[in-house]
């Protein structure tokens, strides 16, 4: 049976895709292919599919990827009807009760609000802080003298 899929070619973190025809059982880097129908670039969106051949094998019984099915979707590339794509997207969101979308407004208006820095204190402030301290601290020292 032959299936199209993605074939990973590019650098490090840079992936591109060939469009290849191959035999099922056969990895998609194993470079052993029937027909190479196009190539997808995913950081560019930028596509290149031969449409007649793809058209082509998919008439003859090639199994299309689930991604390479949507691509020829968007591409325009007639599928065959016994090609299904899955188009629900089930996705749930943890501890959805935390959202703040879903909190009532009365616990959003109750929400602690930030406190804003206090001003610093003047050079004046400072001076008369230090001086109360050693007024105090001198006392004591004299106790020791004595």
């Amino acid at each position: 049976m032959l299936a199209i899929r993605f074939q990973r070619v590019g650098r490090k973190n840079h992936a591109e895709f060939r469009v290849v025809v191959q035999e099922a059982r056969r990895s998609p880097s194993s470079g052993r292919i029937v027909a190479q129908v196009g190539h997808y670039n995913p950081h560019t969106k930028a596509t290149t599919l031969d449409k007649e051949k793809a058209a082509f094998y998919l008439n003859n019984g090639a199994q299309p990827s689930p991604r390479v099915a949507g691509l020829f979707k968007n591409q325009g590339v007639e599928l065959p009807s016994w090609v299904r794509i899955d188009t629900s997207k089930n996705r749930s969101i943890k501890n959805a009760d935390k959202l703040r979308r879903n909190k009532p407004a009365e616990a959003i208006d109750q929400e602690p609000a930030v406190e804003v820095a206090q001003e610093a204190p003047t050079e004046a402030e400072v001076v008369e802080e230090i001086a109360s301290e050693t007024a105090v601290a001198e006392p004591a020292a004299e106790k020791v003298e004595a």
